[in-house]
């Protein structure tokens, strides 16, 4: 791969997120780094989106070279809110050395920070230093920690997604990430394997009502068919399916608190679809839900009419765990 090339963030865009009913405008990166030390996640394909390799002072040239393209962004579009995603855990220093983390602060000092990290990464004294780096001389500024739980379920996350993190650690970080000073924001992940519809939808209700009082955001992902996974194995021998958009409106129109959720390759197959037909409408109410937070405008897309919503209702009450998916 040339230099060039690689040392250049994965991706970049700006745009709009709500962040506790406000409306900021942001800056979101994904860069390539020294690659996450649990690397077993069985959707996740980012485990090939990483350095290799590297010296410390390699990795820590490389990752200069791509906030240089992050800085430039900022300068150019003065966001509120900065989301920088890695390989998973912006707190380990294999995975992200501390001199980068120091320039990262530099560049967002005033602004509010998200970053990821695993549970069991969180440290208390770690996470507030980091958070005070943060703040300017007028006080603004503000770390939001996201944490990619995915499930309540200890079962479900240990034998579906093979996360390594139990829900008490989470319980644990985040209680130090609010003490420190930081918001707790929660990755759940909609339909890992091996789960069928039905157990999809009540195990995100349920991780919904069980992470309230631990989580300041919530963020529901549907799981999508990334390469060179485990999920796409069993997705091209017919054992897995994507979720429904009609699940992932459900999930949303029931739930007690404000979810934003952006299904990757929504309306495709490798990503949570319907027919094909109703799809851009539900999409369309989603990312308009995502800023408004208008439920009644969820609750309204379960009530489209299209043939594949019956489909849809037979394989909620039909389709059985530990059986291949009855549809595709």
């Amino acid at each position: 791969m040339k230099k060039e090339q690689k040392n250049t963030p994965i991706a970049l865009w700006t745009g709009s997120d709500r962040v506790l009913d406000e409306i900021l405008n942001s800056v979101t990166v994904i860069l390539r780094s020294g690659g996450c030390s649990w690397n077993r996640c069985l959707m996740c394909q980012y485990r090939h989106e990483r350095y290799h390799d590297l010296t410390v002072q390699e990795l820590i040239n490389a990752m200069i070279e791509q906030i240089e393209v992050l800085a430039e962004s900022i300068s150019e579009h003065d966001p509120k809110l900065v989301k920088i995603y890695t390989s998973g855990t912006f707190f380990d220093d294999q995975e992200v050395p501390p001199v980068i983390r120091e320039r990262i602060a530099d560049l967002c000092r005033g602004r509010i920070l998200t970053v990821e990290c695993r549970g069991d990464y969180v440290d208390y004294e770690k996470v507030a230093s980091y958070r005070n780096l943060l703040l300017n001389e007028s006080g603004q500024g503000g770390l939001i920690i996201a944490i990619g739980l995915e499930t309540s379920s200890d079962l479900i996350r240990e034998k579906c997604i093979d996360k390594g993190l139990s829900f008490s650690q989470y319980i644990t970080a985040t209680k130090d990430i609010r003490r420190a000073g930081g918001l707790v924001k929660t990755y759940l992940l909609y339909k890992p394997a091996y789960v069928s519809e039905r157990e999809a939808y009540e195990d995100m209700v349920s991780s919904i009502r069980e992470i309230q009082p631990y989580t300041d955001l919530i963020s529901m992902n549907p799981c999508s068919v990334q390469r060179h996974t485990l999920v796409e194995r069993l997705w091209r021998q017919g054992s897995y399916r994507p979720p429904y958009l009609w699940s992932v409106a459900k999930v949303l129109a029931d739930a007690p608190v404000h979810i934003t959720c952006d299904p990757l390759g929504g309306g495709q197959k490798r990503g949570a679809h319907n027919c094909g037909t109703c799809d851009q409408m539900i999409l369309d109410a989603i990312r308009e839900y995502n800023l408004n937070g208008d439920q009644e405008l969820i609750r309204s897309v379960l009530d489209i009419t299209c043939d594949c919503k019956k489909e849809w209702e037979f394989i909620m009450e039909h389709e059985h765990p530990y059986a291949m998916p009855l549809t595709g």
